[in-house]
């Protein structure tokens, strides 16, 4: 089974997640950011674990990202922003025919989401869900994580290769 999980991460949090997650799936699984998981990365993919963080009650915009670009300088911890947006890697997505899982990182309250997002660009790629989304808790606005939290990633890693192995 080929495994990429693709991730957005501003503040290391969502990357620290998808590698769990990689992890979890098992040996020959792949964490790569919307950077590196190019058509020819994901090319014939079995599974697609897609996540990214919550900005805004939302799946971050372009607009967004370049707004705290402006104010990098100005904030405690500067965000990674040399990787397309989790939205601009969807818009380009290619093709296929895989299962796939979408996942993001937030605070606990944070009413909205960025998953339903990532679904639909999923879907619309011919990436059916097969597993319901999940959210990862983020303490502050930087991390870190929520205690527990990478541990409960690497266990849905490895549900998510349990099903895909009951489906082939």
């Amino acid at each position: 089974m080929k495994a990429i999980v693709v991730y957005e991460s501003l503040w290391g949090n969502t990357a620290a997640v998808a590698r769990a997650i990689a992890e979890g799936i098992g040996p020959g699984a792949q964490a790569l950011s919307t950077a590196q998981a190019t058509g020819v990365a994901i090319a014939g993919a079995d599974l697609l674990v897609v996540g990214a963080p919550v900005l805004g009650f939302r799946l971050p915009t372009d607009k967004m990202l370049k707004t705290i670009g402006a104010s990098a300088g100005k904030e405690r911890v500067a965000p990674d922003l040399t990787q397309p947006s989790m939205r601009s890697w969807l818009d380009a997505l290619p093709k296929g025919s895989g299962r796939s899982a979408a996942f993001e990182t937030r605070f606990r309250l944070s009413p909205g989401g960025a998953t339903g997002a990532i679904a639909r660009g999923l879907e619309s790629a011919g990436f059916s869900q097969m597993a319901k989304a999940q959210r990862f808790i983020v303490k502050g606005k930087y991390g870190p994580l929520r205690d527990g939290e990478l541990v409960r990633a690497k266990a849905w890693g490895a549900e998510l290769a349990k099903a895909m192995g009951a489906r082939a």
